[in-house]
């Protein structure tokens, strides 16, 4: 239990509460691992289907038997972590927000971490009315779920006067992935509303700060779901990486996560494998997986942002929005850069809907003109504010 005269507000090294909307992933066992120590109080929210799944919840079960173990080293963990079973929905998340503030008589950090990926093309994912499911499923665990809590804690947060929501997303908030579509569009969806967000808790003291690691450090450890594949996708492109060969590679190391085959099932009695409206796709098998890394390749994946979420969590200043890691940082400069271009190469266009005869325009060109000379000048300014916050 708490103590209850804990009142005032924490400071970014002093102990401070945190609600973590998903805590079962290895990220989230790790990254309380390294709370506890420092004294902070975890509200640990625990969907039931992952719960349950002997695999995703065996790391989190063991760190609960140690706070219980008696362990010198380990000595007051289990008064200041609460694991509450919460499936996203609005009254599950009331009751989590409820039970922080009554154990722990506060909240300041909301952690949104919540995150599984459906694997498979735009059109396979449009094929059946089983794979259309998959593309609500998406929104309603990355999107709408997060969105609950945030609604939940808010009246809390207002109250304090005083706040940080994080969102843990990927960098498929700035680059679109192929064989990810619905992930992609459901990180965007989900960014844009925090964007917003920002703007409105700021005259609150409530801080909101976006934060993208590598897309590997969500999908890797978070539930895959795997649509049926369509033929027409499974020859080798040029134009963009296969994620689902990526993602399949990875679970095939593993023997107690190797992929089936999930094409040409399900054939009717017709003979037909197709839909109303997709004739030619082949029907087969939704497949769920948790990916099962080994201990040592999981810390590598996640230490990078477990320390970006400490750094960061609760700090009286923080970034609207923090990349993690020299590579995301590197891929989202780079798709900055060509957006940059892209609108400078195309500024006429763009300017040419301007019913006046407006002095922008002359403007505009004369910057397109000088930076043609100084190819340096082409790089955009987003990238020096981009770089601060990396």
């Amino acid at each position: 239990m708490a103590d209850r005269e804990r009142l005032s507000a924490a400071t970014h090294n002093s102990p401070r509460t945190w609600l973590i909307t998903a805590a079962l992933s290895p990220l989230a066992v790790r990254l309380i691992r390294r709370l506890l120590p420092h004294g902070d109080y975890v509200v640990a929210c625990l969907p039931p289907h992952e719960i349950d799944h002997d695999q995703r919840s065996r790391e989190f079960r063991e760190l609960i038997d140690e706070c219980k173990s008696g362990r010198k080293d380990r000595e007051g963990w289990k008064d200041r972590i609460r694991g509450i079973r919460c499936d996203g929905n609005m009254s599950s998340c009331l009751f989590a927000v409820a039970e922080a503030v009554r154990l722990f008589n506060r909240i300041d950090i909301l952690l949104c971490c919540r995150s599984e990926a459906v694997v498979g093309t735009v059109e396979e994912l449009s094929a059946t009315p089983l794979t259309q499911s998959l593309a609500r499923m998406q929104f309603e665990s990355m999107f709408f779920s997060q969105v609950n809590f945030i609604k939940a804690a808010l009246p809390v947060l207002r109250k304090q006067r005083v706040g940080h929501i994080i969102a843990l997303t990927s960098t498929c908030g700035h680059l679109g992935t192929p064989g990810l579509a619905m992930f992609s569009a459901a990180t965007w969806g989900f960014e844009g509303y925090c964007d917003s967000l920002a703007y409105e808790v700021a005259p609150f003291n409530i801080k909101v700060t976006i934060v993208q690691p590598n897309l590997e450090v969500q999908s890797l450890t978070s539930r895959l779901i795997f649509a049926p594949q369509m033929s027409a996708y499974t020859k080798p492109s040029s134009a963009a990486p296969n994620v689902r060969t990526m993602l399949t590679n990875v679970l095939n190391s593993n023997t107690g996560t190797v992929m089936p085959d999930t094409r040409n099932r399900g054939v009717s009695a017709s003979g037909s494998t197709g839909s109303l409206f997709y004739p030619d796709t082949e029907q087969g098998d939704v497949v769920y997986r948790y990916p099962e890394l080994l201990p040592r390749s999981a810390n590598l994946l996640v230490n990078e942002t477990i320390h970006a979420l400490i750094a960061i969590g609760g700090n009286e200043n923080p970034p609207s929005r923090h990349i993690v890691g020299p590579d995301a940082a590197a891929a989202v400069q780079e798709k900055l850069k060509t957006v940059t271009e892209e609108m400078e190469d195309f500024i006429d266009a763009s300017l040419s809907v301007d019913i006046y005869n407006s002095e922008l325009k002359e403007e505009a060109k004369k910057t397109k003109k000088s930076r043609g000379k100084n190819p340096d000048a082409r790089k955009p300014e987003a990238r020096n504010s981009f770089t601060r916050t990396a």
